[in-house]
């Protein structure tokens, strides 16, 4: 049998798309909430099934690197965990981190692209030449982190994508130092790099844990019983972890872009948001409180409501009403239009909305 994450016959309805006032869409998946203990709080579909993390595991990668050795903080560090969408300063900052340690974009092995930041890719154009390379991917921060970490330990950077490469090594390492799990398999994901299947409650447990302990005030972590013990194995990684998630809530637009749902997650309310791809998304509090889900046709037009109302409901967003959520969930989710109103703009003819699995949790 080919291996396999949830089927739909495991999964719940997540949110559903109306269109003028017919449900012409249902986007089906798993999720679950976690405590800050990581206790479940909300659990639906099959969470305890393996999947492919995608982008959602780039905080643990960006920890890897820097436990290595690369030299990142702020922007840097947040570039080193980020899906950018390639604006101008996105590729200005991927380029200090690889000059800082003498090597180039040709070093990446990502795969090359147009900035998807339309401003920068028409400067680009309007200076001449196709602005196509490896430097606008989405991925190119965290390719960049791994060569300055390579190039910290003496390690080539021809093979730096390799599962045997020690940085690559590191990464499953610290992986699954904060799952507390083993991934269920190692495949390759678009950019390259190796990705693990986990379980969505080893996501959530994960990143959770990641903010918490870059959340936690260094003085008093060891003394508040609501941050992480000292006792516990990934508390090793407490510097990097503080270095990350201070970049990150520093610089939200570095993560992802101006206007773009994960930053705007980040901006508004102070959780760390990381979509990836196939349906993906993660979310966590500060306090510890985090939301893994994956919606299983792989869309994310609806990851990041579905994952608010989640952990609105579990009330880990004690300040965010129902207004608060209505908006930021319509400035993160793409509205239903069709045509054009009376003074020809794009008119909005229906919405997405929470399916009733979510919708009658209380």
């Amino acid at each position: 049998m080919t291996p396999s994450t949830f089927t739909s016959a495991e999964a719940v309805e997540l949110a559903a798309v109306s269109r003028s006032g017919f449900v012409e869409s249902r986007h089906i998946g798993s999720a679950v909430v976690l405590d800050p203990d990581g206790s479940p709080l909300i659990s639906l579909g099959a969470p305890e099934v393996p999947g492919f993390t995608r982008s959602s595991l780039k905080p643990l990668q960006a920890i890897a690197a820097m436990n290595l050795g690369a030299d990142i903080r702020g922007t840097w560090a947040a570039l080193a965990t980020a899906s950018h969408t390639c604006e101008a300063g996105h590729a200005e900052a991927v380029a200090g981190m690889l000059g800082s340690v003498g090597l180039s974009p040709a070093d990446l092995h990502c795969p090359s692209a147009h900035p998807a930041d339309g401003a920068f890719r028409r400067s680009l154009q309007e200076a001449g030449g196709d602005p196509k390379s490896a430097l606008y991917f989405n991925c190119s921060g965290k390719h960049a982190a791994f060569l300055m970490a390579a190039t910290a330990i003496g390690a080539t950077t021809t093979n730096y994508l390799q599962p045997t490469h020690p940085v690559q090594a590191k990464v499953a390492e610290v992986v699954e130092t904060f799952a507390s799990e083993s991934p269920a398999a190692v495949g390759t994901d678009g950019c390259g790099a190796p990705v693990f299947a986990l379980s969505l409650v080893g996501l959530a447990r994960a990143i959770g844990r990641v903010v918490r302990l870059g959340s936690a005030d260094p003085a008093t972590a060891d003394a508040n019983p609501m941050t992480t013990s000292a006792a516990e194995p990934y508390a090793s990684y407490a510097s990097e972890a503080r270095t990350l998630m201070d970049a990150v809530f520093a610089e939200p637009w570095a993560i992802e872009g101006h206007g773009k749902p994960n930053t705007t997650v980040i901006d508004r309310l102070g959780v760390f948001a990381k979509g990836g791809a196939e349906g993906v998304i993660v979310m966590a509090t500060k306090s510890g409180y985090s939301v893994a889900l994956k919606c299983l046709d792989g869309s994310s037009r609806a990851t990041g409501l579905v994952a608010l109302t989640l952990l609105q409901k579990a009330g880990a967003l004690p300040d965010v009403d129902d207004e608060l959520l209505d908006e930021l969930s319509a400035a993160i989710t793409g509205p239903v239009t069709g045509g054009i109103d009376s003074e020809g703009r794009t008119a909005v003819v229906g919405q997405v909305n929470v399916g009733e699995d979510i919708a009658r949790i209380r």
